[in-house]
């Protein structure tokens, strides 16, 4: 107890001011949080690029957009897409080399000489290059290649993440390889150029779309036989689904539509004419199913679309060529591969505006999103 004529007041104060400068620093650090909407623990995922001429992938951190590691992985990746625990990338590597796309016809259909294809080149094919290379987040290593057949180019990982379904370009082919077995377990016939390879939400069936003749395949996953085959115009590329619909979206590149397809029965729902020189190639849904966000090529440009109403919401200016895109777990956000450029735009998809771009490899191919430790 003091005593009189004692104050309290010198024994106090270095606490006073103690406890002043903790709160001060605690202020200062709420601030600083709400002033950043980006932080480490909100953005707890890696944004993994393909680089197809420069043969490796690279890894951008969710949270502040750095690049984390530039791993090499063999000749042309392409397709890419991370295993079910994230602890995996799995890329699609092919040592046929890259030749400028076929001349077209006057209604968009691919021309080609008489047994040649779109891959036909003046140098030879590196066979031993073709396979789905397994990258090693953790280790940031390349950790084996799976057989995988002939030239892969895109390919999607079956609902419980044991199989891999693949797009053969220059055999005409769909390939299903037992990861685990690393070999191809089944073979099935589909049209020229088959590129883009989607799962149905239920994992019941595969899509391959082929580009030259507009031919797209549902093949069925218990037995593997096609169960569904439709056309579109030339040079379908990938495939979303919304589920809840029953409805599967497919662009058609050289003339600039969106395929409303009925996945049940197979036939076309409606066309969705984008602008002016969009040349469509990847499409996302949002995590909410209510928008569908295509990107537009050499137009530069990233359509979103109401997925149910299927009009044009806005288009959103991004890098040189957007090929492929993906989403942010949480939505809010798009990344596109811009080949040309050798950068990844970031779009907030609460503005629709792009935001950052991230240098990446040459020529960047697709994204994949995988989520950290």
């Amino acid at each position: 107890m003091a005593t009189a004529g004692h104050s309290l007041a010198p024994l106090l104060a270095p606490a006073r001011r103690a406890s002043a400068a903790l709160s001060l620093a605690a202020l200062l650090a709420l601030l600083a949080g709400a002033g950043l909407p980006r932080t480490a623990a909100a953005a707890s995922y890696q944004i993994v690029v393909s680089n197809e001429r420069s043969n490796d992938v690279t890894v951008i951190s969710g949270a502040d957009y750095s690049v984390i590691a530039n791993i090499p992985v063999g000749k042309r990746p392409r397709g890419i897409h991370a295993s079910p625990d994230g602890k995996l990338v799995y890329v699609a590597l092919s040592g046929t080399p890259i030749a400028a796309p076929p001349q077209l016809d006057a209604h968009g259909n691919p021309i080609f000489k008489r047994g040649s294809d779109d891959d036909d080149s003046d140098v030879e094919s590196d066979k031993s290059a073709d396979g789905i290379g397994v990258v090693d987040l953790a280790a940031r290593k390349l950790k084996g290649k799976i057989f995988a057949g002939s030239d892969p180019e895109e390919f999607a990982l079956s609902k419980d993440g044991t199989q891999i379904y693949v797009s053969n370009e220059d055999t005409k082919s769909a390939s299903v390889v037992d990861i685990a077995k690393g070999k191809v377990e089944h073979i099935i016939p589909v049209g020229q150029e088959p590129e883009g390879v989607a799962v149905r939400p239920d994992g019941k069936q595969f899509y391959v779309t082929c580009e030259s003749g507009g031919d797209v395949y549902a093949i069925e996953t218990a037995g593997y036989t096609v169960v569904g085959h439709f056309k579109v115009e030339p040079r379908p590329r990938t495939v979303a689904f919304l589920p809840s619909a029953g409805v599967a979206f497919v662009p058609s590149e050289s003339t600039g539509l969106i395929n409303v397809i009925d996945s049940n029965k197979f036939t076309s729902v409606k066309v969705i004419t984008l602008p002016s020189g969009a040349r469509p190639m990847s499409l996302r849904l949002g995590g909410d199913d209510r928008y569908l966000y295509v990107s537009n090529g050499r137009l530069g440009t990233v359509s979103v679309i109401d997925a149910h109403t299927y009009e044009i919401v806005t288009n959103i200016k991004v890098g040189t060529r957007p090929w492929g895109i993906a989403l942010s777990p949480d939505g809010k956000y798009l990344f596109s591969a811009n080949g040309p450029s050798d950068d990844i735009s970031v779009v907030d998809l609460k503005s629709n505006q792009e935001i950052k771009r991230v240098k990446a490899g040459k020529s960047p191919w697709s994204v994949a999103i995988v989520a950290a430790d």
